[in-house]
């Protein structure tokens, strides 16, 4: 329990760590690589593009991350099996989590990034947390390929190139052939790409998980569920202005979870 609790510390310190590093290599880095000749003046210079699409993907991811951990789960007081003089919890989608010592409803998994348990008032902040930061790492790494191609005249025609980029940049790097700053850019790609992948694999999961109108602890459990329409569970879950959440981080206003708290 030690461990988890630690866990819990550990992995938020390590995502807002990351998040810092990925700002100061766009603002320093990148940005400024991407200024062309004033000459030329094209309408929409590359650096203007690049930085608004990027700060679009990371507003949503960290906007979504700290509504995760704003709207925690419903904690049912009244039903902790656990404690002594209380009645155990009736509903099958409830769970005692024991790192947030809580018990939440439609209880889906604890997210250590967070230091939070993924539950029906945060999930959709979730799905789109990892959806944006999936697309914010994943054109990171485009930007830093694109950055070393540059600075290293590297080639990544061939399809191996970017698989062999860390060994030959390691050899390099101890030959003096490549600086201590590029080579923290080649490290941070193959740790945005092993992000962005995660992301979107977990994300693709929630999603598929949704549409079935389940959760993971269900699944884990083997608790059955009631077979309903996809689109009434997906509506449960993003609510009727799900297209405003897509741009704008908002909770969950007009879900069915919503609903069934107000009352």
């Amino acid at each position: 329990m030690l461990a988890l609790r630690l866990l819990n510390v550990v992995a938020p310190a390590y995502f807002l760590c990351i998040s810092l590093v990925t700002f100061v290599l766009q603002l320093f880095l990148f940005l400024p690589s991407m200024r062309e000749d004033p000459a030329a003046a094209p309408l929409f210079p590359p650096a203007l593009l690049h930085g608004a699409l990027f700060l679009f993907l990371s507003t949503n991811a960290l906007g979504n991350y700290v509504l995760v951990i704003q709207n925690s789960p419903d904690d049912l007081d009244a039903c902790q099996g656990t404690s002594a003089g209380k009645a155990p919890c009736p509903l099958p989608s409830t769970h005692f989590c024991r790192v947030c010592a809580r018990v939440t409803l439609r209880h889906d998994h604890h997210c250590f990034f967070t230091g939070n348990c993924i539950g029906s008032r945060n999930m959709r902040n979730f799905v789109l947390f990892c959806l944006y930061t999936s697309l914010a790492c994943l054109y990171s790494m485009v930007a830093g390929v694109a950055y070393i191609s540059a600075v290293l005249s590297v080639s990544f025609a061939h399809p191996l190139a970017f698989l062999t980029l860390l060994p030959t940049s390691i050899s390099q790097f101890f030959s003096g052939a490549v600086l201590g700053s590029e080579m923290f850019v080649i490290l941070m790609l193959y740790l945005w790409f092993a992000i962005g992948l995660a992301c979107a694999g977990f994300c693709c999961h929630q999603l598929l998980l949704i549409l079935r109108g389940q959760t993971r602890h269900q699944v884990r459990k083997g608790i059955a569920v009631r077979a309903r329409p996809w689109r009434k569970n997906l509506q449960e879950v993003f609510g009727k202005r799900w297209l405003l959440g897509l741009l704008v981080p908002m909770f969950n206003v007009g879900g069915e979870s919503s609903k069934q708290r107000d009352k």
